[in-house]
């Protein structure tokens, strides 16, 4: 089937550039401009080569419907106190979007807001809810296609009818209300050109007061052309007194300002002037603050001090730092101190003077979080999942310690019947890396096993065991997904995503690479049946790993991929990536360094590149499709051999977020029956049967 691809003509319209004398071309530019006819034809046009490609793998409808069935489950969320009502989420189990609900005490439950209804399509989805002091009233934002541009309705909670005029054009917010007068919320100005891609780089933080218009709402922070925050938000505490702000210019660093809210016309204060540090407050009592942060402690530690002397001169160490990274919560007059050791959680809860209550013992070896409430609550709520173990939610005491389960999930997977195993491998360097495999018990390592491996490496996030619907269809047919926690990720703090980051983000594909051979070499799997995955940084990822090294693996998945090192950031909010990525334009180093791994400029004429399945959607804002254009433009002229270069591209669709059920399941049907059918297997369930391959 592979060698009988005909993949539409992409025209070649080149564009110079020059970078420190160096000159670049790209052939494939005009894709980027998201609302042409001629990029709409294209999309068009690959989506017909592919889903024609996708729709004669035999097993595909198989693994559409098993994962349906697998997915239809009932699944609530941790319950959450507002005014006289208990507010969850609930999904019926098919459900392509979430339905928030609600009880007053032992009543009946009932529908408070149901996204399902937003579109015809169900495209349109939930984002922040957020509820007055007294929880009268509710605002909440809704997301329409996928884009990261957000409009807030705002609604009488008791009697559910819409209050007033909607707000638009808001990106990258919370909702944090001051009393029950008026809230705070975030945008950049609406940019010039495509609203999809076109540049956003000026966040400010606004106050929207009831009964009033939006284009009454005030400015209070970031109006100054002088000094640019690409990401500005703002809290108020639980007590209304302080409104803290926070300020990066990139996804790292931040400054700190706060605003006394019980003095009019208070003027704003600065706490830390710097970004530096990743520094947030988490609680005060009166004019103590509590703040979570890693200046001077990379693995994160929390600080007080009293507002009238705000600054890190005056900080006093409360919860010092560990050799394990921090993160923290608070609820019920107590801090909830979660710590990731080798990946897991391990959670410590103090009390308000800095007194250690008592080590919270999980139900297992896995991720737990939750913990968080208001200060007067006198139950909290946790959950807790790992690779093989779907999240369960638990009521929580916080006096005594003891924890009931307040929902398990009924799902047709026996999680007994599979393994995690962390092993630690051996980067390119010699540093030690962690990896979470997982799969049935009793598979036999003959290095035939059907194998996903998956990354991120990025960002400072974390990948923590979690259960994936998804990944267990995937080990039902025998198969094996890996997780490796990469550098430039945060399990072991800023140093850990220090060294995967700007001239040492080589460190992260070598890390990816060396868990590839480390599968391969204790014979979990072989290259014939390795597969890579990642999203976003992660896509990314795939796409330098499949490039540097082609022959490792079988199957290459980058899904809404970074992959134009050398212009992501004057997309959207790209810029803000700077930190981690540097720029093509900060110095001739920095740009030969991305140049020398940007996935789009590196591919190779006649180079036999892994089978490849691209996925990404046209309503994506924060990594443009175009990234996703380009890299499949350029593998499908330069692939060389019967391996298909395909790209998947979902209508109406952005970078994740509320996509529903219906399309993500038809997406994963589609994604692991290109994976199995490219590694030679041609019928399901398991054991799987492999075709002979010459």
């Amino acid at each position: 089937m592979n060698s009988i691809l005909k993949y539409p003509i992409t025209t070649k319209i080149p564009v110079k550039e020059t970078f420190f004398k160096t000159t670049v071309i790209d052939n494939y530019r005009w894709l980027e401009d998201d609302r042409s006819k001629e990029t709409e034809n294209w999309v068009k046009a690959e989506n017909e080569v592919t889903f024609d490609y996708l729709s004669k793998i035999p097993y595909r409808a198989q693994l559409k419907e098993r994962l349906s069935e697998l997915w239809n489950y009932e699944k609530i969320g941790t319950p959450f106190i507002e005014g006289d009502y208990t507010y969850f989420y609930k999904n019926d189990g098919l459900q392509n979007q979430y339905v928030v609900y609600r009880k007053k005490g032992n009543g009946a439950e009932e529908i408070f807001l149901d996204p399902n209804t937003f579109s015809d399509d169900a495209t349109s989805s939930l984002g922040d809810l957020s509820f007055s002091k007294d929880g009268k009233t509710v605002a909440y934002a809704i997301s329409e296609g996928g884009s990261d541009w957000r409009k807030i309705m705002i609604m009488d909670a008791e009697s559910k009818t819409i209050k007033e005029d909607t707000l638009v054009d808001v990106k990258f917010s919370g909702i944090s209300w001051f009393k029950n007068e008026g809230f705070y919320y975030s945008s950049y100005d609406k940019p010039e050109g495509s609203e999809l891609s076109a540049k956003t780089d000026q966040h400010k933080l606004y106050y929207h007061k009831l009964g009033t218009s939006q284009k009454e709402d005030t400015i209070v922070f970031g109006d100054k052309p002088s000094e640019k925050h690409r990401y500005v938000g703002g809290g108020v505490s639980e007590d209304n007194n302080y409104l803290m702000i926070t300020a990066s210019i990139s996804t790292s660093g931040n400054k700190l300002i706060y605003k006394d809210l019980s003095k009019p016309n208070s003027s704003l204060i600065t706490i830390l002037d710097h970004t530096e540090s990743d520094t947030y407050p988490i609680e005060n009592v009166g004019s103590k603050m509590y703040l979570v942060t890693n200046l001077g402690a990379p693995n994160k530690k929390v600080v007080t001090v009293d507002v009238a002397n705000p600054t890190p001169e005056n900080w006093k160490d409360f919860i010092p730092e560990t050799e394990n990274v921090l993160s923290l919560n608070s609820g019920a007059g107590y801090f909830f101190a979660t710590y990731m050791v080798d990946a897991v959680s391990k959670v410590l809860q103090y009390d308000f003077e800095g007194k250690l209550i008592r080590e919270v013992i999980l139900p297992g070896v896995g991720s737990a979080e939750g913990f968080g409430g208001k200060t007067k609550a006198t139950a909290l709520y946790f959950s807790f999942t790992n690779y093989s173990t779907p999240g369960s939610s638990y009521k929580f005491n916080p006096e005594d310690g003891t924890y009931e389960s307040y929902w398990k999930p009924a799902i047709a997977f026996n999680s007994d019947a599979y393994a995690s195993k962390q092993i630690f491998y051996t980067s390119k360097d010699g540093t030690k890396v962690p990896m979470m495999i997982t799969h049935k018990k009793g598979v036999e390592l003959n290095g035939e096993n059907p194998t996903i491996l998956y990354g991120y490496g990025g960002f400072n996030i974390s990948l923590t065991p979690s259960f994936s619907i998804a990944n267990a269809v995937w080990m039902e047919q025998g198969g094996i997904y890996a997780v490796a926690n990469l550098r430039g990720g945060g399990e072991y703090g800023k140093k850990w995503h220090d060294a995967g980051t700007q001239l040492k983000k080589q460190n992260v594909f070598d890390d990816f690479i060396a868990a590839a051979e480390y599968l391969i070499k204790e014979n979990y799997t072989s290259s014939h049946y390795l597969a890579i995955r990642g999203g976003s940084n992660g896509g990314l990822l795939v796409g330098a790993t499949m490039t540097q090294r082609p022959h490792l693996i079988k199957v290459a998945l980058p899904a809404v991929g970074v992959l134009d090192m050398l212009r992501y950031h004057t997309f959207t909010a790209g810029a803000g990536w700077a930190h981690d990525y540097g720029t093509a334009n900060d110095s001739k180093e920095m740009f030969d360094y991305l140049n020398g791994y940007s996935p789009v400029h590196n591919i190779k004429k006649g180079v036999k590149y892994p089978a490849t399945l691209i996925t990404t959607g046209d309503h994506d804002d924060r990594v443009v499709p175009a990234h996703s254009f380009k890299f499949a433009a350029e593998l499908q002229e330069k692939q060389s051999g019967d391996n298909p270069t395909l790209i998947r591209i979902e209508t109406n669709a952005g970078h994740g977020a509320g996509t529903p059920v219906a399309k993500t399941i038809e997406q994963y049907a589609d994604i692991f029956g290109f994976t199995l059918f490219n590694m030679g297997f041609d019928q399901l369930p398991n054991p799987l049967k492999k075709k002979i391959k010459s």
